[in-house]
């Protein structure tokens, strides 16, 4: 079947390669315009603190799936992966719930192992931020980001060419949309009059080799997650991408965003320690996908042996 994917004429295989480009310029675009032109939004309407920050995140997610809706040409969501609800709900907590335990596994052996050293916990605090970055990082990044990519770009691949090569080129798109999205965030913040920020392929203060090898290693997981149930493999992703960035955040920034907890010493090491726990994330759902792929095909194949109803009849 995968050969299916890969044969016929080459237009339409640059027409599937067009088409994944377009939605990562479409999340590119909605980033970039969300944080360009989102605190200039919020200041207009008087807004502060969290709804301050609801208003980038919002016009990203209504700007991603507004574009994507028009270039899916008003197919129903359901078929870049969405699920409905009870399906959907499984899906987000298989993704959030491998995620966290995986980063729990290796961050609490490197804490074991008195790599890491934590802060003393603020429960009132750290349930604060628990809620509100769930809210904004949802907003601004998971879900926007998973349906543009592991959505509308992987669907028109994998339209087209095989698995391996649907993952690879997915997470290549993937690649590009920071660095295109600060472009379009200094536009945007021109027109408004606002100071451009820094333009470039990381985030500012961090190294772009570092961030674009984290990048692949995510895109990878990610992928791996989206593939790996049949019912809302979306939600899966979902939930990765959101446990991933609510982890990252606690354990790397959560001083400076004040979350009630972080890591006091060691916070290098955590970094490294990312992809580690990625990686894992990645296997386990790359087995838990092989073993439900292999469960189906045993179960088509028993179909095809069962004898039909009257069968036997008929040859007597």
């Amino acid at each position: 079947m995968a050969g299916s994917h890969v044969g016929g004429s080459g237009a339409s295989g640059a027409g599937a390669l067009g088409r994944a480009l377009a939605g990562g310029l479409v999340m590119a675009t909605a980033l970039g315009v969300g944080t360009g032109l989102g605190p200039a939004l919020a200041d207009a309407v008087g807004a502060s603190g969290l709804v301050a920050r609801l208003v980038p995140a919002a016009l990203v997610t209504a700007l991603a799936l507004s574009l994507v809706a028009l270039a899916h040409r008003g197919r129903p969501f359901r078929r870049l992966g969405f699920g409905g609800p009870g399906a959907s709900a499984v899906a987000f907590l298989a993704g959030a719930t491998v995620t966290a335990m995986a980063a729990a596994l290796v961050l609490g052996a490197a804490t074991a192992g008195g790599l890491l050293r934590w802060s003393d916990p603020d429960p009132g605090a750290l349930a604060g931020f628990l809620a509100s970055n769930a809210v904004v990082a949802l907003l601004l990044e998971a879900l926007p980001e998973e349906t543009t990519l592991r959505g509308y770009a992987w669907m028109s691949l994998r339209s087209r060419f095989g698995g391996k090569g649907t993952a690879l080129a997915t997470t290549a798109v993937f690649l590009l949309v920071p660095g295109v999205s600060t472009v379009v965030a200094a536009g945007a913040a021109r027109l408004v009059g606002r100071d451009a920020g820094p333009i470039g392929v990381a985030p500012g203060g961090q190294d772009p080799v570092d961030y674009l090898v984290l990048i692949v290693v995510f895109g990878l997981t990610l992928v791996a997650a989206r593939t790996a149930l049949a019912r809302a493999p979306l939600w899966t992703s979902i939930g990765v991408h959101l446990t991933f960035l609510t982890v990252n955040r606690i354990a790397l920034e959560g001083d400076g965003r004040h979350a009630g907890w972080y890591v006091e010493h060691g916070a290098g090491t955590a970094g490294l320690l990312v992809p580690v726990y990625l990686l894992l994330v990645a296997g386990v759902f790359a087995l838990w996908g092989r073993r439900i792929r292999r469960r189906r095909r045993e179960g088509a194949a028993h179909a095809v042996d069962l004898p039909r109803p009257g069968a036997v009849g008929a040859v007597r």
